[in-house]
């Protein structure tokens, strides 16, 4: 009998470590009152949400916990005492527990463990507040769109934008140009004054006149310079 016993506290050890070993988050709730119907009802719905719940006792929760992420949990373990060990959303988890404490008000839950970290009942109050995880994601992907939405609509705008810009600008200097290049204005009281038919001999009359070249091919101003300077 008395190995029978030794064989199944280890067991239970063994059961609580290999939990452990795969999450660092539990809560540990006192199920004194409540019935073996809604024990396993709360089991299913628990499940549900992400956690396995089940009864233990204390001293050997205790042993199995020592030295490991969750030991935090042995400040809570007083009492009749069932623990549910998270795999999924904590919140979830306390959500559900919240819930079904509604309807059973004699469960009691008492505090737990996230990431080594040790959680009071309020904590697990708060927790149950706050929005699932599909929540949380869902309204962080619409904060991450609304910049890009935004950005997209602020690019779409320049072009349009920019042509009423133009437009206006247009309209403020008197309109477009009639042609690729407009026409140089004439200044008031000034006429341009055109040159008149057989204006041809006035216009080479007042070029400037060649110099008369010498018979040996040098021009008059060079021959006179010539003839001017001293024999050397």
């Amino acid at each position: 009998m008395a190995s029978k016993v030794r064989t199944e506290k280890v067991a239970a050890v063994e059961d609580v470590k290999s939990r452990v070993a795969t999450t660092s988050t539990a809560v540990v709730t006192e199920y004194r009152g409540l019935t073996v119907t809604q024990i396993q009802e709360l089991r299913r719905q628990l499940r549900a949400a992400g956690a396995d719940y089940k009864v233990f006792k204390n001293t050997l929760v205790r042993r199995a916990i020592d030295g490991t992420g969750v030991e935090p949990l042995a400040a809570f373990l007083e009492g009749p005492t069932a623990i549910a060990f998270v795999s999924g959303d904590v919140s979830a988890v306390a959500k559900a527990l919240r819930d079904f404490a509604k309807g059973a008000p004699a469960l009691k839950v008492k505090g737990g463990v996230l990431n080594g970290q040790a959680l009071s009942d309020r904590d697990l109050v708060a927790l149950a507040d706050l929005p699932s995880r599909e929540v949380l994601l869902a309204r962080l992907a619409g904060l991450i769109a609304s910049p890009l939405t935004t950005m997209a609509g602020l690019l779409k705008a320049v072009p349009q934008s920019l042509a009423y810009g133009l437009a206006a600008l247009i309209d403020q200097r008197g309109g477009a140009p009639a042609g690729p290049a407009a026409e140089t204005e004439t200044p008031a009281g000034v006429e341009e004054a055109a040159p008149a038919a057989g204006d041809d001999a006035g216009a080479e009359a007042l070029a400037t006149p060649e110099a008369p070249v010498a018979e040996d091919g040098t021009d008059s101003a060079e021959a006179d310079i010539a003839e001017g300077a001293p024999a050397e």
